[in-house]
């Protein structure tokens, strides 16, 4: 097994101001990675969880999406999909590094550096599950099968 990944206490800017995941207030939390705003799949992946963010509340659970993109984009993508989640804006890869969700990628036959679709489930700082090449349909509602089933 991979080496644990604690979460960095250091401050991130969000949609709704800024963040420190050591300081997140509920039991448990959920980091998404996701390469783009506004882009299918990550649609789908954040629209999914702003869907479910009831029931993840009901099991006292933060969930925070994390990409490249800028605070202002977060918001725009935020108000044009009316997402409940609060995304964080990782432009200088500082989240992603720590995560290792930087991988070489293909698009349209080019090789590039994008995020990796992962997920990260926390219980009290600690991790407790981690999904890799995530495929974004259906996942909100894995995730929050598999923390019922942590809880159980």
């Amino acid at each position: 097994m991979t080496e644990t990944i604690q979460l960095p206490n250091q401050i991130f800017p969000t949609t709704t101001g800024e963040i420190n995941l050591t300081e997140v207030p509920t039991e448990w939390l959920i980091v998404y990675f996701y390469p783009k705003d506004s882009t299918p799949g990550c649609t789908t992946q954040a629209v999914g969880f702003s869907c479910l963010k009831d029931q993840f509340d009901a099991l006292k659970t933060t969930i925070i999406g994390v990409s490249r993109d800028s605070v202002k984009a977060h918001q725009n993508f935020t108000e044009k999909q009316a997402l409940t989640i609060n995304l964080i804006s990782d432009k200088e890869e500082v989240l992603c590094k720590h995560f290792d969700v930087i991988k070489e990628k293909n698009m349209y036959g080019k090789q590039v550096m994008g995020i990796e679709r992962s997920t990260f489930i926390f219980h009290q700082g600690k991790l407790v599950k981690e999904y890799r090449k995530v495929k974004a349909a259906g996942h909100a509602e894995q995730v929050l099968a598999d923390l019922k089933a942590l809880q159980a």
